[in-house]
């Protein structure tokens, strides 16, 4: 039997497999565990794919979707969307205990984000390879925390790692934007657009339900209820920023950051081919400058990342972009030439930050509860996508699995 090319096997942590074919990896029946995934961003339908590929059936509910309008993107959708080994460029970690499993997530979705981007269906999917190179105000080697980092990254099993000066001048960057030392790697990069709409047509191939709803109160409180009409089993909260009142977790916070959108389709100056970074330690201010080709066509560059700002007021005009936008043209040059997309110039969106970071566990403040939370990714959603769903799959089989029992113990009761 000849090959389908266009099915790819990704495998998860705990020898679990998840597949691109719409048909399950564990067929499900109508008997089979229901989960609620809650939060319909790349979270929430990475978690309902790995859940649907292990023999669950899902419904995914939502306040709104992926779509094309430029002023109701997903967060999801205006990321930048390139893999970054932790703690990320706009991000930091203060627990090392968070730190270290965000290591283990960042992994194991580096490997299924290659996976299909090594595959026939990379630009279906929206993904590819790309150098992805990081620059450094001094020596690497002088910095303790950086030294360790990228002794890590070079041994974390990714691909194309390098570290040289010399990448400075070979990527076209001004040294005298403070940059002294750079290394490089593979990383995916994801067009964000395409992937999200890949993945909806994906999840809904298997067999995942979606409702359109806005939740408004505590998930502890509607538990029951949620559970009751949906007959689910287990709960996922996915909702990223709304989690300050669905989780009630006074923890989450907004971090609004916004990309510049350039025409980058190699018709008037050279493509830009690789992505570029700059820590923040690179200028007095302590701002960031990364660019990253999200698809054939299109550059995106940023950024800032501004914590408890709520409004999305700003524009491709504003004082903030515009500073933005001559920081990178003064870190690469070659941004001089090239033209804002005349369409859509400017993405903007809270990136769905928490104190302490991530949290990724069982609900802890109902006994036996049944409700998974997933949420406080910051800029690191596609970053760390599939280790978490992978983690979040086996807390909701351990969830089932306490289910089970405590029905098997109440019929022998009955019999007695």
């Amino acid at each position: 039997m000849a090959r389908d090319h266009s099915i790819v096997n990704i495998s998860l942590p705990g020898g679990n497999v998840i597949t691109t074919s719409p048909v399950t990896h564990r067929t499900s029946t109508p008997l089979s565990p229901h989960v609620l995934v809650i939060g319909g961003g790349v979270t929430g339908l990475v978690t309902s794919w790995v859940l649907l590929d292990r023999g669950y059936r899902v419904t995914i509910l939502s306040k709104a979707w992926a779509n094309k309008s430029a002023s109701s993107r997903l967060t999801s959708q205006i990321a930048g969307a390139l893999w970054e080994y932790p703690p990320a460029v706009c991000g930091s970690h203060t627990d090392e205990v968070s730190l270290r499993r965000s290591k283990e997530w960042a992994m194991d979705s580096y490997h299924a984000w290659q996976a299909l981007a090594r595959s026939d269906i990379a630009k279906e999917v929206g993904v590819k390879m790309v150098r992805s190179a990081f620059f450094f105000a001094t020596s690497v080697k002088d910095d303790e925390k950086q030294m360790e980092k990228m002794l890590e990254i070079q041994g974390s099993g990714v691909q194309g790692f390098q570290h040289s000066p010399s990448i400075i001048s070979e990527m076209g960057v001004d040294p005298k934007c403070g940059a002294a030392d750079a290394y490089e790697l593979l990383a995916p990069a994801i067009d964000s657009d395409q992937a999200m709409h890949w993945l909806m047509d994906l999840v809904q191939s298997k067999g995942a339900r979606l409702v359109t709803e806005e939740l408004h109160d505590d998930l502890v409180l509607l538990e029951q209820s949620l559970r009751a009409r949906f007959r689910a089993d287990a709960i996922v909260n996915c909702t990223g920023l709304a989690s300050l009142t669905l989780a009630n977790d006074s923890k989450c916070y907004p971090l609004r950051g916004g990309l510049l959108r350039y025409i980058n389709d190699g018709s008037k100056v050279p493509k830009i081919e690789h992505a570029l970074s700059i820590s923040a330690d690179a200028n007095a201010a302590g701002e960031i400058v990364f660019i990253v080709p999200r698809n054939d066509n299109t550059l995106v560059v940023g950024g800032y990342a501004q914590p408890d700002e709520y409004e999305l007021n700003k524009n491709s005009k504003s004082s903030t972009v515009q500073r933005m936008r001559e920081r990178a043209v003064e870190f690469l040059p070659e941004l001089r030439k090239m033209e804002l997309d005349p369409v859509y110039p400017f993405a903007q969106g809270l990136r769905p930050a928490r104190k302490g970071n991530v949290r990724l566990e069982r609900e802890t403040r109902k006994s036996r509860s049944t409700i998974v939370h997933s949420y406080g990714h910051g800029g690191s959603g596609w970053s760390f996508s599939f280790g978490c769903a992978a983690e979040v799959a086996d807390i909701v089989g351990g969830i089932i699995a306490e289910g089970r029992q405590r029905q098997n113990r109440d019929m022998i009761r009955a019999r007695l």
